[in-house]
Order: C-alpha cells, then sequence, then structure tokens
C-alpha cells in the first residue's frame, strides 16, 4: 500500500506548520489579553472595595461625632444636672472628709521632705520661705555649730570667744545679705546668691575645723 500512498508535497507541509505557528501567536495574544482583562478587572473590583470601605468609615466617624455632640449636648441636661447633685449630696460627705486627710498626708510629706533637704526640722519649716530658704537654713545651723564651738573647753578660751564673735558677725551679714537678695531681679538674686554661698561654705569650713570635722 506504501507504493500507492500520495506523500504530501513539502510545500503542504511547511503551510500547515505556518498555520499552526500562527495559531499559537494568536492564542498567546488572546492569553495575554485575557489576562490583561482580568487584571483590570480586579483592579476595579479592588478599587471599588477600597471606595465602599473609606465610605464605611467615613459614615462610623460622622455617626461617632454627632452621637459625641448629642451626648455633650445632654450631658448638662436639667436631668442630668439633677442627677449629678443627687450623687454629690449623697457622695460629697463620705469623700470630703477622705479628700481633707489625703491632702493633709501629702501636704506631711512634702513639709517633711523639703525641711530634710534643707536640714531643719518641720516644726521651723515655716520660718524658712522664699529664694533664699537653703542659705537661711544653712546659717541656722552653721550658727548652732558655732554654739558648740563656743561651748567647748579649751586653753585658749579668748582666742576661741575672739573667733566666735567674728564668725557671728559675718553670719549675721550673710543672713542680711540673702534677705537683702529677695528684693532683687532673679539674674542679679541668683549671682548675689552664689556669692553668699561660696562665703558660707568657707565659713561652714572654718566651724568644722573648730570642732575637729575634717
Amino acid at each position: 500500500m506504501g507504493l500507492f500512498t500520495k506523500r504530501k508535497r513539502r510545500p503542504s507541509r511547511r503551510a500547515e506548520a505556518k498555520a499552526l505557528k500562527h495559531k499559537a501567536g494568536l492564542e498567546a495574544k488572546l492569553v495575554a489579553k485575557n489576562d490583561r482583562k482580568a487584571r483590570r478587572a480586579e483592579a476595579r473590583t479592588q478599587r471599588k472595595v477600597a471606595k465602599a470601605q473609606i465610605s464605611a468609615l467615613q459614615a462610623e466617624e460622622k455617626a461617632a461625632l454627632k452621637l459625641a455632640a448629642k451626648a455633650e449636648r445632654e450631658l448638662f441636661s436639667a436631668g442630668q444636672v439633677k442627677k449629678y447633685l443627687g450623687v454629690a449630696r449623697v457622695l460629697i460627705p463620705v469623700l470630703a472628709p477622705l479628700a481633707y486627710r489625703g491632702a493633709t498626708f501629702l501636704r506631711a510629706q512634702l513639709d517633711t521632705r523639703k525641711a530634710q533637704q534643707l536640714g531643719i526640722g518641720v516644726d521651723q519649716l515655716a520660718d524658712f520661705s522664699g529664694h533664699g530658704a537653703k542659705l537661711r537654713a544653712r546659717i541656722v545651723n552653721t550658727e548652732a555649730a558655732l554654739g558648740k564651738v563656743g561651748a567647748q573647753g579649751g586653753t585658749d578660751k579668748a582666742e576661741t570667744q575672739k573667733f566666735v564673735t567674728a564668725t557671728q558677725a559675718r553670719l549675721d551679714s550673710l543672713a542680711a545679705a540673702v534677705q537683702t537678695a529677695e528684693q532683687m531681679p532673679a539674674p542679679r538674686r541668683r549671682a548675689v546668691h552664689t556669692s553668699i554661698a561660696d562665703e558660707l561654705s568657707g565659713v561652714e569650713a572654718d566651724v568644722l575645723a573648730r570642732l575637729g570635722v575634717r
């Protein structure tokens, strides 16, 4: 049978191959086109979803603002005020003593802390106020230490008394300077306080040396 079967001519096979190639190209273009359409459709869907979500959030925000405004308007309505007054009449007798005790305790704690910072007793705190409170406290403490120097026994009591008198005069001058500085402008007052603190440190060192503290 093979002897009588007609062979396809070469030009016919070439035409078929060309047609198949052309068909494959068309199919590829169609697939790419459909893919692009699908992506565009998906993008449109996502935009619609995002727009819907934004609209929903805006609506929720608007509703929340309206609710807040309504609550604010009703907060001090006649009925609410009456309700608050009723609650207050019940709670004030209970809370007032607690609040007073709390405030008193806090004040005591603050006073104790401030007295410790100044190096004085809490009962002396009322005597030390103003910008120069710390310096005045140092002067008072130095005067107390100076009194101990004067009470010490020794071979040269005259010299010790002379030191006590001279040092007390310096302390009196420093105390007067602190008092004067209270009325000065802040920059000038700070400069004067620095000068007083430096001189007071020298006085304290001299007094402590007399007491044997190095």
